[in-house]
């Protein structure tokens, strides 16, 4: 028996990488961060319930209320407060309360960070519970229209 030795019956070593599996890798991926980005830029969305209050109930003097104005200056039991003192203030209101009840009032009109904010400091100084106070809704005529007809 005979060998050949030629370069007929070889075949050539490839070093090129095979790149096919990155290449899929790299499609999922895509599709993944396409399916997931949008998500998280609308992030989440709902609409709050509305009430009506059945029964007014006035604020009491002994109550800490927070409010914030249109202009996002907080108030504390109707004093203005500035930032830097509203967790200080709080922590030594709730220090000698049993209930850590905050009362919060905010402008409709103000951004929901502002908002975010003030119950974040109020948290951190001792609120455990946050009541949102509200306007009373003013009933509305039957079938849309004003009067009584």
């Amino acid at each position: 028996m005979s060998m050949s030795t030629g370069s007929a019956g070889r075949t050539a070593v490839k070093s090129e990488p095979n790149v096919v599996p990155m290449i899929d890798i790299m499609l999922v991926l895509l599709i993944i961060f396409m399916i997931v980005t949008p998500l998280i830029a609308a992030g989440f969305k709902a609409e709050l319930p509305k009430a009506n209050n059945l029964t007014p109930s006035p604020e009491k003097e002994d109550e800490v209320t927070l409010g914030i104005d249109v202009n996002g200056q907080f108030f504390l039991n109707k004093r203005p407060i500035p930032d830097a003192a509203l967790e200080e203030q709080l922590r030594a209101m709730y220090a000698t309360r049993d209930d850590k009840i905050l009362f919060f009032k905010a402008d409709q009109h103000l951004k929901y960070g502002r908002v975010q904010q003030g119950i974040e400091i109020a948290r951190k100084a001792g609120a455990r519970v946050v009541r949102s106070i509200t306007e009373r809704e003013q009933p509305q005529a039957l079938f849309g229209g004003k009067g009584g007809k």
